[in-house]
Formats: C-alpha cells, sequence, structure tokens
C-alpha cells in the first residue's frame, strides 16, 4: 500500500530543515508570512521570477525560511539591493519584506525615495513599534509614551505615520492590516502583487517579549484583545488621519489604490526617444 504524505501548504515555500524559527511566542511575523505564503499560493505564481529580499532584525530573518530565491541583506538596504536586481532584469517580481526599523530608520532614506520614483516592488513593513533585536530601543514608529530600554520615562518623540509618509512620497498602492485580519491582509498581499508600480503594506504586529514586557502587554492575548478592540476599518481613508497613539485607535484599510508611471517605463520612453534621436543624428 503506497503512502500519501499529507503536506501542509505553507511547507512547500519553507525551508522546514531552518525550522524551528527565531521568533518569540506571541509574534506576530509569522502569520505576516502566513498571508504571504498564502498569498502567492492562491496566485499560482511563476515562483521563477519571485525574489524576496529582507534587512535585519526579526521581520528580516523571513528571507531565511522561505523556499524561494530570497537574500538576507544589510541593515536598512533591502530596497536598494531590490532597486538593483528590478533594474538587472525587469521581468522579476520584487517583495521586500522587512520590519519598521530597518525600512523606516536606516533604510528610509530608501524607501521614500523608491516610493518617489514608482518601482515596481511590494514592501511589507511589519510593524511591532520597537526594535526587537537589538534590545528593545525606541524605533522610528515607537508612539509617544511608549517605554522602551532608550526612553524608560516614555517616548517623547513623535512617530512616523507611515501611510501617510508613503502616501506623501508617491506610493501607488498603501494598505494597512493588523496580524488578526488574516484575511484582509492576504487580499492585499495578493493585489499588490498583481499591479505595477511601488506597493505599500503595513502589517501592525505585537511584540509581547520586549515591547509587551516594557507596556503592560506581556503576553500576546492582550496584544490581541488590543487589536481587535482598537482596530477601526476605513478603507479610503486619508492617510494623514492614521497616526496611532499609545494605546489608541489603529486605523486600518486600504488607504490609497492609484495608477501612476513606474520608474521602468519612465525608463523606456527614455530609451525610445533617445532611439529617435540617433536616427535623427
Amino acid at each position: 500500500m503506497s503512502t500519501v504524505l499529507q503536506i501542509k501548504p505553507s511547507e512547500k515555500f519553507l525551508r522546514t530543515e531552518r525550522l524551528p524559527h527565531i521568533w518569540c511566542p506571541g509574534c506576530g511575523i509569522g502569520s505576516a508570512l502566513n498571508c504571504f505564503i498564502r498569498a502567492i499560493d492562491h496566485l499560482e505564481m511563476n515562483l521563477d521570477k519571485l525574489i524576496v529580499v529582507s534587512g535585519i532584525g526579526c521581520t528580516g530573518r523571513v528571507a531565511g525560511y522561505l523556499k524561494l530565491d530570497s537574500f538576507h541583506t544589510t541593515h536598512g538596504r533591502a530596497i536598494p539591493f531590490a532597486t538593483g536586481l528590478k533594474l538587472a532584469n525587469p521581468e522579476l517580481k520584487l517583495v521586500v519584506f522587512s520590519g519598521d526599523g530597518d525600512l523606516a530608520s536606516i533604510g528610509g532614506n530608501h524607501l521614500i525615495h523608491a516610493a518617489r520614483r514608482n518601482i515596481d516592488m511590494t514592501v511589507i513593513c511589519v510593524n511591532n513599534f520597537i526594535y526587537g533585536m537589538t534590545g528593545g530601543q525606541v524605533g522610528p514608529t515607537s508612539p509617544t509614551q511608549v517605554r522602551t530600554t532608550t526612553t524608560p520615562y516614555g517616548n517623547f518623540e513623535p512617530p512616523f505615520n507611515l501611510p501617510y509618509l508613503m502616501a506623501a512620497s508617491g506610493a501607488s498602492y498603501i494598505a494597512r492590516w493588523t496580524i488578526i485580519h488574516l484575511t484582509q491582509l492576504e487580499s492585499a498581499i495578493g493585489e499588490a502583487l498583481n499591479r505595477p508600480g511601488f506597493n505599500f503594506i503595513e502589517v501592525i504586529s505585537p511584540c509581547p517579549t520586549i515591547y509587551g514586557r516594557l507596556n503592560k502587554k506581556a503576553n500576546g492575548v492582550e496584544f490581541l484583545r488590543y487589536f481587535q478592540q482598537g482596530s477601526v476599518t476605513r478603507n479610503g481613508a486619508d492617510p494623514k488621519e492614521a497616526d496611532i497613539e499609545f494605546n489608541g485607535p489603529i486605523i486600518v484599510g486600504k488607504f490609497i489604490d492609484k495608477k501612476r508611471p513606474t520608474l521602468g517605463e519612465g525608463f523606456s520612453q527614455v530609451l525610445k526617444k533617445a532611439a529617435e534621436r540617433k536616427k535623427k543624428d
């Protein structure tokens, strides 16, 4: 009698020999990764053309667990690395999967200019409001009043509202969901992968081990309850209104979905003009 192996849908996309993963109990990065896997599975994408690039940090480990062409790059440099791949081979489908500290702090300049240029890639930013892997320091998205290892009396620096930052920079698709909005998050990732331009998806995720311990949410259940009770779905909302305050409401939804010329289309126009001028000369 032949034996039929029951393989979970996620397993064919994972380097199972590298498991168990490093993420703490209650962390939401695994849920975000699962949504990504389900999205690419449902889209039946050409995996030979799909590239995942991550930076440094807890979310940066995503690239190492995926059984795809994936790159775990240096801190803050995931987007320029992905840009180089796209320019070298425009047929590739690029996904940058990293955290708020990596993308919006040391990599912040790359983030805004990639959105400005409308480079054809999807950026999935898992935002847990803190530097988790390096010791719990205050980050670029840490709400005011939040306690971290470097702000023991509460953060006084105003944080980035990432959807608003991306809208101001020119991103053509912007969405935000928490890790309890699994269906919506999977759908957003699928939408982003199916459209051209710079697509930005923020995933609000818990960090019970550090953020939670310092701010009286020391287990994942308390975070999930907060996400459930505090989330307000407002599709089409002005990203300017999507600020997140300490223990305040979390505006989620698809905020922007518009078409505008991509960087690749701009290059094509330049090459066309150059060819026409060469003929005249």
